[in-house]
């Protein structure tokens, strides 16, 4: 079994959009999550590149390969102890609502800058804008 302190989500730091969702997530979710900014890690350790990072979300646990977008939020669900949690992580990463989810995660990730909490910072790059549903 991964241990919380071999788990960690790496986010887009400059990103106040990604930071709301973390601090929320932190509010919200019972069991804490190692939360990362990529500008804060070694990327090479975790065995991620800087493209990766600036792309989409990432869920990295020891023993698992790492996930991203909406399979990150996934396994964030499914690293939490009440069984709703694990549940609704399973169900996201489950044809066909996974497919819902990649399309949603996508649409939210190409205007974070829109959204609540957004900043012109958040603004993906036109060439690390996420491409295709079933990116991991």
């Amino acid at each position: 079994m991964t241990t919380p302190a071999s788990m960690v989500l790496i986010y887009d730091g400059d990103c106040a959009f990604c930071q709301r969702c973390v601090d929320l997530g932190a509010r919200v979710l019972p069991d804490p999550v190692r939360c990362e900014p990529y500008q804060l890690v070694d990327l090479g350790e975790l065995g991620l590149t800087l493209e990766q990072v600036t792309t989409a979300l990432w869920w990295v646990a020891a023993g698992h390969p790492a996930r991203s977008g909406h399979r990150a939020v996934a396994a964030l669900l499914r690293s939490q102890s009440p069984w709703w949690w694990r549940a609704l992580g399973w169900v996201i990463d489950q044809p066909p609502v996974s497919f819902l989810a990649a399309w949603v995660y996508s649409v939210v990730a190409r205007n974070r800058h829109r959204l609540p909490g957004g900043t012109a910072q958040c603004r993906l790059p036109s060439a690390a804008k996420p491409r295709g549903l079933w990116k991991t």
